[in-house]
């Protein structure tokens, strides 16, 4: 299957490109160590791949609504 294919299929099923998917799921990875409670954001932020921890909270915030911090202290109880 050729890139362009592969990125036309993807984009067909979830309605998000590579990259936006790609990251979507860093951010859910990231949702979940946050809820564990055993790390800081900035540990999660480089766990999951992100070098920047500003653009991690832009688009954390932009996904679920809330910044890492309120998430964290949200707790694994009250889910977004």
């Amino acid at each position: 299957m050729s890139r362009t294919q592969l990125y036309r299929k993807l984009k067909a099923i979830t309605g998000q490109s590579a990259n936006e998917f790609i990251r979507t799921m860093r951010l859910k990875r990231a949702a979940q160590l946050l809820e564990q409670q055993q790390l800081t954001v900035a540990e999660v932020t480089y766990e999951v791949g992100f070098t920047d921890l500003q653009h991690f909270r832009e688009c954390f915030k932009k996904l679920f609504g809330v910044t890492p911090s309120e998430y964290a202290q949200r707790g694994p109880e009250n889910p977004a």
